[in-house]
């Protein structure tokens, strides 16, 4: 029986890294390098689940957008924990503790994160700054150089977390093939001659 550790996938082939990563005994490089590469984290809110979100990363902290036509995170703590992944293999690098602190628009930092934020956004409407600052909320991330969890030191067990409840569900209508596709007007001749 094969034992499969984090980050082990036996069946995906994965090319060489270009450059050499950071070793894991500098975790300070680790999470530089994991936040540089890596444009999605996992924001882990205590009592609540872990929550994906994308990011941008300036070098000493993460700015998260939330709000209407963005992403959908629910309110932050003062404190949260993020789970970094490798780009490599999608699997789990780091786990950090972070400092959450929501950004007033008057603050000096507020628009250097939106730039930051609105170089990161894909398709972008012109007047996304302005309806950011109108409508939506940007939190900054300050993450603990010192991980909880890094490599060599992830638990031997699996900790899978159960899917999310949702209210959605399929009420009545239901697409013309699920009883199988309909019937074409020359097999429904062939049956009648057949009959």
């Amino acid at each position: 029986m094969t034992v499969l550790t984090p980050g082990h996938y036996p069946d995906r082939v994965s090319e060489p890294a270009a450059a050499t990563p950071p070793p894991a005994d500098n975790p300070a490089a680790l999470l530089g390098e994991a936040m540089t590469k890596s444009g999605i984290m996992w924001i882990e809110i205590p009592g609540d689940r872990a929550w994906p979100a994308w990011y941008a990363w300036n070098g000493e902290t993460a700015y998260v957008l939330n709000g209407p036509g963005e992403q959908h995170l629910p309110w932050l703590p003062p404190e949260v924990t993020i789970i970094l992944r490798s780009k490599d293999t999608w699997a789990r690098l780091l786990r950090v503790k972070a400092r959450a602190e929501v950004l007033n628009p008057k603050l000096i930092e507020y628009a250097p994160a939106v730039e930051a934020l609105a170089a990161k956004r894909l398709n972008a409407p012109p007047d996304a700054e302005a309806a950011w600052q109108a409508e939506c909320t940007v939190t900054a991330l300050r993450p603990d150089p010192q991980p909880l969890e890094a490599p060599g030191s992830f638990p031997d067990t699996v900790d899978l977390a159960p899917a999310p409840t949702s209210d959605a569900a399929t009420s009545g209508w239901r697409p013309f093939h699920v009883r199988g596709r309909a019937e074409s007007m020359r097999a429904r001749r062939m049956r009648r001659r057949r009959g």
